[in-house]
């Protein structure tokens, strides 16, 4: 039976997928610059040599309750940081829009929900959501050591709102993960993005 955040999340926010890519996997990932939840700035650029896993965010998507409520989101960033992968959290929602946050009400964000991200990156102006064609929260993008996009799209199989659905689904982002530290292939290289609109 469909729970009541499922029909909130259906009927407020609408479940937005994506079929078409603005990127074209193996492609140079497109470079970009912004302020951390610490007021430092960080280039994409200084991460050259490791995997960067490119989170797209919104505190207030029920999609992104769903992992972070769960403290499935928290466990998968702890794992991938500590085999030395980078993972950074954007928002990119703009000012007067849902999950729009204050360098402050960021990092109060990072210690309430326990986030273990690299970093949080406050993406405005949504300049940096824009030339990803980042189109959902959750939205992923996996950059690999020469910064060419080796994934992107959803974090799993299962079109849902329900933390229950978790353990059911195909986590294309751990298997991304896996296999490019293991020397190989991406398997499975784009898939539709589910989730919230970004707020731009």
């Amino acid at each position: 039976m469909t729970s009541l955040l499922s029909k909130i999340a259906l009927t407020a926010f609408s479940i937005i997928t994506i079929q078409a890519y603005g990127l074209t996997t193996g492609e140079k990932a497109p470079a970009f610059s912004l302020f951390t939840h610490t007021g430092e700035k960080i280039s994409l650029s200084k991460f050259k040599g490791k995997i960067v896993v490119l989170e797209w965010f919104n505190k207030g998507c029920p999609f992104v309750k769903k992992f972070y409520l769960s403290k499935s989101m928290q466990q998968w960033q702890k794992e991938y940081l500590g085999k030395g992968v980078v993972w950074l959290t954007i928002s990119s929602s703009a000012k007067g829009k849902q999950g729009h946050e204050s360098i402050n009400e960021v990092a109060q964000t990072r210690k309430a929900w326990d986030i273990n991200s690299t970093a949080n990156l406050l993406d405005h102006d949504g300049s940096v959501g824009l030339s990803y064609n980042a189109k959902t929260t959750p939205h992923f993008f996996i950059v690999g050591p020469e910064q060419t996009i080796l994934y992107q799209g959803a974090i799993d199989s299962i079109v849902s709102a329900e933390a229950e659905d978790i353990a059911k689904s195909k986590n294309y982002i751990k298997m991304a993960l896996e296999e490019i530290m293991a020397g190989k292939e991406v398997s499975i290289k784009n898939t539709k993005a589910y989730g919230c609109s970004v707020k731009y």
